[in-house]
C-alpha cells in the first residue's frame, strides 16, 4: 500500500508546494483534486500541466485523479450540476469535466480517477436510469483517456452505500465502474464496520480515502478526532492484498496541513509496524 493525501486539505497552498510538502512527509501518493486553484481543467494549459508533471515524477509520488471540486463547475451551488442533474446541458458540462479531467490524468501519469453520482434533487421514477446512463457515460469517457474509472459512494448522494454500487455493477456488467471507498463513510451510512466493506468490495477496490469520523456524522477529521479504528481498517487492507494508495482526506483543514500531515503519517506508521 502506498501512503496518500487528498489535495482538497491542501487549499492554501500553490500545488507544486503542496507535493514537495507531501513527499518531505513521506507520502508516496497524491489524490489530486482538481480544483479552481490546482490545475483547473478549463484554464489550465499543456505547459502547466507539464511542470506538474515534471514534479510529480520528480517526487516519486503515484497521481490519482479526483473529481470533487466543490464550486468548479457553478459558483454558486456546491458540487453542482451532477451525473443527476435533469437538464441535459447541465449533466453535459458535468461529463465535459471528467473528459477533461481524464485527459489531464493521461498527461500526468495517473492510472485512476474516482468519481461520485451527486444528489438526485428532484427524484423521480427515472432516478436509476438516468445514474445508470451518466456512469456509463462517464465510463466511457475516463477509459477512452487510458484511466481507470472508480465510483465513490458518497452518504446523501443518489447512489450512496457499498449496496448501490453492487446493484449497479449487476446491471452495467462489464462497463461497470470500480470502486472508491471512502472508510469514514462506513461510519455514516452503512451497517458493516469498515473491514467488512473492505472484503466485500474484493477485487473491484481501486482507490482508498481514510480519515477519522464520529458515527452517523459526515464530517472528514484529523485522526484522533473520531471512531476510527485506522489500526484494524490498515490491517483489514493488507489482508485484503490491497496494494494501491490509501489517501487521508481531510478537506476541512487546510488551514493546519503541515501538522495534519504529520498527524495522518504518524498514524500510517504506528498501524503499520
Amino acid at each position: 500500500m502506498r501512503l496518500g493525501f487528498n489535495t482538497n486539505g491542501l487549499q492554501n497552498h500553490r500545488l507544486c508546494d503542496a507535493l514537495q510538502l507531501l513527499a518531505d512527509h513521506g507520502y508516496e501518493s497524491v489524490a489530486l483534486t482538481l480544483d479552481v486553484q490546482h490545475l483547473d481543467p478549463f484554464v489550465a494549459t499543456s505547459a502547466e500541466v507539464a511542470a506538474v508533471a515534471k514534479t510529480l515524477d520528480r517526487l516519486g509520488l503515484e497521481v490519482i485523479i479526483e473529481t470533487g471540486a466543490r464550486f468548479l463547475l457553478d459558483p454558486a451551488h456546491k458540487h453542482e450540476p451532477t451525473l443527476m442533474t435533469r437538464e441535459p446541458g447541465a449533466r453535459a458540462r458535468r461529463l465535459d469535466f471528467y473528459s477533461r479531467a481524464a485527459s489531464i490524468g493521461q498527461d500526468l501519469g495517473a492510472k485512476v480517477l474516482s468519481f461520485w453520482s451527486g444528489i438526485d434533487r428532484g427524484p423521480r421514477e427515472d432516478a436509476w436510469p438516468w445514474l445508470l446512463e451518466g456512469v456509463e457515460a462517464t465510463c466511457e469517457l475516463v477509459r477512452a483517456q487510458g484511466l481507470l474509472p472508480s465510483m465513490e459512494p458518497e452518504p446523501g448522494m443518489a447512489l450512496a452505500r457499498l449496496a448501490d454500487y453492487e446493484r449497479l455493477c449487476t446491471e452495467l456488467g462489464e462497463a461497470a465502474p470500480a470502486v472508491t471507498l471512502d472508510l469514514g463513510h462506513a461510519l455514516v451510512n452503512e451497517e458493516e464496520p469498515p473491514e467488512a466493506l473492505i472484503r466485500a468490495a474484493g477485487k473491484n477496490l481501486a482507490q482508498v480515502h481514510l480519515e477519522d469520523m464520529r458515527r452517523g456524522v459526515h464530517e472528514h477529521l484529523v485522526p484522533g478526532e473520531g471512531e476510527m479504528d485506522f489500526d484494524r481498517v490498515l490491517q483489514s487492507l493488507e489482508e485484503q492484498g490491497f496494494a494501491a494508495a490509501v489517501c487521508f482526506e481531510i478537506s476541512r483543514s487546510s488551514h493546519k496541513a503541515p501538522e495534519v500531515l504529520e498527524i495522518c503519517s504518524r498514524v500510517w506508521r504506528e498501524s503499520r509496524s
